[in-house]
């Protein structure tokens, strides 16, 4: 078999990434996603597609934050893997999206086995199962306790400090990658740049503490390239017990819903069964399913 034709579509090559079937719903949950086309690729055999991958990130970044499209035809997982191994950008992330359910379907879970195969010959490995939200008004706007009180904080430094005790003892995957490889440090310093990253105003992000002062947590309401999310919630160590990720949860749903928001994306941890309860008591319903891989080393060609 000869080896496929790897091409960095363009304005006038982009219809051959709509060429390949789509048995777990890519297009559908991308509709409303911006991908450039000069950050599409596809492998080519016989000059069809065989494989196709899309990164992304804000329009005006010089370089795509993550991967968030992979298809691959059943039996050319090596083409897949030289798609991703040939990119021209470095994205230590790969993330699928997929139907809810889509063990129990067995097209669906091939498939995901042929691209998760492509995946791991190209140096990514397993990272984390997630479970993705989408709020929308019909849902309701969850009720606020009214526990605590939130404010704003410009100091970064206060951030930093909570994410540092937030990420000591926690459930995320992505956190606890972080916290192996640099300590807490590194896990907090990651979550800010993230947080940074987002087009969304710095002034949004909230602290929150009990009526006598306590810091209680913190949560960042945003929006990110596809729309309103929630960005980040945590709850300190010592403070937890008491169910307040989910007045935070609210209190970042009514902020973004006050600022215009006619939808609310968020995910968390399929483990993370705590966090899981309080989106579905704030309404958020389960929308998608999503497998996340990462790649500690080099993914390159060269």
């Amino acid at each position: 078999m000869t080896a496929p034709v790897i091409r960095t579509l363009d304005e006038s090559s982009a219809h051959l990434f709509d060429m390949l079937p789509d048995p777990l719903g890519f297009r559908e949950k991308h509709r409303s996603t911006h991908h450039r086309p000069d950050w599409k690729r596809v492998a080519l055999r016989a000059g069809r597609p065989v494989a196709r991958a899309a990164w992304w990130g804000r329009p005006d970044d010089d370089r795509p934050l993550l991967i968030n499209w992979f298809d691959v035809a059943e039996g050319e997982e090596d083409a897949g893997a030289e798609l991703l191994r040939s990119a021209p950008w470095r994205s230590d992330e790969l993330e699928l999206d997929l139907p809810p359910g889509w063990r129990d379907v067995p097209g669906q879970r091939a498939a995901v086995a042929t691209r998760t195969t492509a995946a791991r010959l190209a140096g990514y490995e397993p990272l984390a199962e997630r479970l993705v939200y989408r709020w929308t008004p019909d849902r309701g706007l969850p009720e606020r306790p009214g526990r605590l009180l939130f404010s704003p904080e410009p100091d970064d430094a206060v951030f930093y400090d909570a994410l540092c005790r937030i990420q000591s003892v926690t459930l995320d995957a992505h956190a606890r990658r972080a916290v192996a490889q640099g300590g807490v440090d590194q896990a907090a310093r990651e979550e800010l740049d993230v947080f940074r990253w987002m087009p969304s105003p710095r002034e949004w992000w909230r602290v929150a503490r009990t009526p006598e002062g306590a810091l209680v947590g913190i949560h960042v309401p945003a929006r990110n390239p596809s729309g309103p999310c929630v960005g980040f919630i945590g709850v300190l160590p010592e403070q937890r017990g008491h169910g307040y990720a989910y007045d935070l949860l609210a209190e970042c749903t009514h902020h973004l819903v006050e600022r215009g928001a006619d939808f609310i994306a968020a995910a968390t941890d399929q483990g993370n069964f705590p966090m899981a309860a309080h989106f579905t008591q704030a309404g958020y319903p389960v929308v998608r399913e999503r497998l996340n891989f990462w790649a500690e080393g080099d993914v390159s060609a060269g």
